[in-house]
């Protein structure tokens, strides 16, 4: 470990790595930057400019490297896979990306290894981390919402041609899925974050914005363990980008900003019953800080202090099985009852 408990980072991959680096940059008394890895050299240009003290290396020289702790992997997902078991076997922590692998079979493949050479991998859900979604969390928690009823996710984004330049983008090989995969899975995790797992979806994708292979439009509904209802929407050709996640419960209904990429953060509009707003008004919600930055705060005090990771394999587990079974559903045109099994034919992965 670290002298001082700082923990040493490798990034690897300068695109959303970037916005790694700003993290634990404001971290700095927990992390240190010591290396970056990128084949773009205007990306290593601009962050060698304002990161000091830092060594450009190869993903290879990174995992030999005797003073890095952690390797932060912001690569293509197509290499997370070779990446997180190369990382691991080297003695490294990992913290990696969504979507951290292609199935269940990869990811119970990554947590064999992980049990085996005693390093952690944490993937990658930073939307979790914002005051309002925190502050429902602990109203939950409090039995203060009472009875879920439903939920409904809104993803609106906008991708176009620059997005898709990337040879990778917009291929089943390259990453794995589509708006379900990459994008709308952030707002799925912070349904299950509030209501737990899902135990059944119906779901439909369709081609419909950009030439691409995989989806950019999607439609789904779930249930949760208790039968509350979840309904998601889901596309790539907004022309107003917008998120948006809304939970009706019993004695309280909540519903999130429309910011496209910081909707967990305050302002939430919470409305409680007359007989629950005193009890919702004296609930106390965990100060932290927002997205990765607050993600990244609780691995320093996992990987340090012993604490529990702030998000786990079980964590990744639970949104590939959702994106799975969302992928199922449609190809099927059926329900698809959760959880999905080693012997299902989607464990290992599933293309519509």
């Amino acid at each position: 470990m670290s002298t001082g408990d700082r923990l040493r980072v490798a990034i690897v991959g300068l695109g959303i790595g970037m916005a790694h680096a700003a993290a634990y940059v404001a971290l700095r008394d927990r992390f240190v930057v010591r290396a970056v890895s990128d084949p773009d050299d205007a990306r290593v240009a601009a962050v060698t400019g304002w990161l000091r003290d830092l060594t450009v290396l190869s993903f290879d020289e990174v995992c030999a490297a005797d003073d890095i702790d952690v390797v932060d992997l912001c690569t293509p997902p197509y290499l997370h896979l070779a990446q997180i078991e190369q990382a691991l076997r080297s003695g490294k922590h990992v913290v990696c990306e969504k979507p951290l692998v292609a199935s269940l079979a990869d990811l119970d493949r990554v947590a064999a290894l992980s049990e085996a050479t005693g390093r952690r991998v944490m993937p990658v859900f930073q939307y979790r981390y914002g005051a309002g979604l925190q502050r429902l969390k602990a109203a939950v928690a409090a039995g203060v919402t009472g009875r879920a009823y439903t939920a409904s996710v809104e993803v609106g984004w906008r991708r176009g041609p620059e997005y898709y330049a990337a040879p990778w983008r917009g291929t089943w090989d390259g990453e794995f899925g589509g708006v379900l995969t990459t994008h709308a899975v952030h707002h799925l995790d912070m349904v299950m974050e509030v209501l737990g797992p899902m135990a059944s979806v119906s779901a439909q994708v369709a081609t419909r914005v950009n030439d691409v292979e995989d989806e950019d439009c999607a439609a789904a509904v779930l249930t949760t363990a208790d039968g509350a209802l979840v309904s998601l929407v889901a596309t790539l050709g907004s022309v107003e980008e917008i998120s948006r996640n809304r939970f009706c419960f019993e004695h309280l209904s909540a519903e999130s900003h429309t910011g496209p990429y910081d909707h967990a953060t305050e302002p939430w509009h919470f409305c409680p019953t007359a007989e629950t707003s005193e009890r919702f008004a004296a609930v106390e919600a965990p100060s932290v800080r927002d997205g990765f930055a607050g993600q990244f705060e609780g691995l320093h005090a996992a990987l340090v202090d012993g604490a529990p990771l702030p998000v786990d394999l079980d964590d990744a587990r639970r949104a590939i099985e959702v994106v799975t079974a969302c992928y199922a559903s449609a190809a099927a045109q059926r329900l698809v009852l959760l959880p999905l099994e080693p012997d299902d034919p989607a464990y290992r992965g599933v293309r519509p």
